[in-house]
């Protein structure tokens, strides 16, 4: 079952330049992703007795759960670009001090998943099946841009596309759990299980190798945003890489078959021949998935960056509270969405979790729980900015 969605959780000092000031359209748009986050892991928690298998499988999934899905695969993406974007301008493209940060901050996260983040999910501290999910993923590919900011960034941006483009060719190579090599290739690129020495097992829900592209292009469109960009360069910029995008998505999607494991074909039923054309694979994320969100995140961080001065302020600080102090929120509102759901079941004499009736509870739950995550957060983050401690960079 797939699991979280989130991302990257770079930290205060991830996302401001050197002596400048933050980016309130790159927390906007963290923002955004998370609470669509917050939207799938309400319906992971309480839609477990009515959801089906794969809640993206057209055969027997309704419309509704299909888009409430659908939606929340704009989170990982977004997350991991972004998180590439700020390890370039916390280190102004200094490489030594940006592979510093990275591998620090990398190794911070792997722990955090198998340690806090797991237990979030089951409540148990030493359970059957530890799931490395996306904060595995973007930890893991933190300690690869840790090497690969010592290139050039025409490098980083080539092996980044290379990866994103490319790592489908590799979709035939699958190895059993007795080969040499399995479980690094599960890492890597194929989602499966490997047994641990103490007879539980690890799911590589995750696998690393289009994430570190993701990253990679992130850090290479690192200087967009650096205090002597132009704005109107940096949403030209924007608005073609989106462009690009797309366009390369609709290509590979409709005419060459390339770039996905998930077939589509025309069926006639219009809306469930749309919503195919965008099932796209995302364990390992697929070329046609990262392009498609990708695209569709550069066109929502400019659009935001518009806003921001044209109106819309107001919603553009609300939401960057919440991207202000992403990981914290991250680690909130798991533990929040599973204790809630232990108590109602307790109050209820359910056994185990207990679910929702239907698809527009799942929303108004979430759209509850985001009101004390948000006060949560916005508290957070003003401790974070007071406090000398070194250790508050990691929360």
């Amino acid at each position: 079952m797939s699991r979280a969605d989130l991302l990257s959780l770079p930290q205060n000092e991830a996302v401001r330049p050197v002596s400048g000031p933050r980016i309130m359209a790159i927390d906007a748009l963290r923002g955004l992703v998370m609470l669509l986050m917050l939207v799938d892991h309400t319906r992971e928690f309480f839609y477990l007795d009515r959801q089906v298998t794969d809640p993206m499988n057209l055969d027997v999934t309704d419309p509704a759960l299909f888009l409430t899905r659908l939606a929340a695969h704009l989170c990982a993406p977004v997350f991991v670009v972004l998180t590439g974007v700020s390890a370039w301008l916390h280190a102004r493209g200094d490489a030594a001090r940006a592979g510093a940060f990275l591998a620090k901050r990398g190794l911070f996260l792997i722990v955090l998943e198998v340690t806090l983040v797991n237990f979030a999910w089951t409540f148990d501290p030493a359970p059957e099946t530890y799931f490395l999910q996306v904060i595995w993923a973007i930890g893991l590919s933190m300690l690869a841009l840790a090497a690969l900011v010592h290139l050039p960034r025409a490098w980083v941006a080539g092996l980044g596309g290379a990866l994103i483009l490319g790592h489908n060719l590799l979709d035939s190579i699958t190895l059993a759990p007795d080969a040499p090599g399995h479980a690094l290739w599960a890492i890597l690129h194929q989602r499966d299980l490997i047994a641990l020495p103490w007879g539980a097992a690890a799911r590589t829900s995750y696998p690393v190798l289009p994430w570190i592209g993701a990253m990679a292009i992130g850090y290479a469109a690192g200087p967009w945003f650096g205090r002597e960009a132009n704005p109107k360069m940096r949403g030209r910029a924007l608005l073609l890489f989106s462009a690009g995008s797309l366009a390369l998505f609709a290509l590979l999607r409709a005419a060459t078959g390339y770039g996905d494991t998930q077939a589509w074909t025309v069926s006639g039923n219009m809306p469930r021949d749309a919503m195919a054309f965008v099932n796209l694979t995302k364990y390992p994320a697929s070329a046609c998935f990262l392009l498609l969100t990708l695209g569709i995140g550069a066109s929502l961080l400019n659009l935001f960056e518009r806003a921001e001065h044209r109106g819309a302020g107001a919603a553009i600080r609300w939401l960057a509270v919440l991207g202000g102090a992403p990981l914290f929120f991250y680690l909130v509102h798991l533990y929040l969405l599973h204790a809630a759901n232990r108590a109602a079941g307790a109050v209820m004499g359910a056994q185990g979790l207990t679910s929702v009736p239907s698809v527009g509870w799942i929303w108004a739950l979430a759209a509850l729980t985001a009101v004390p995550c948000w006060f949560a957060t916005r508290w957070f983050a003003g401790v974070k900015r007071a406090s000398p401690a070194w250790w508050m960079r990691y929360l």
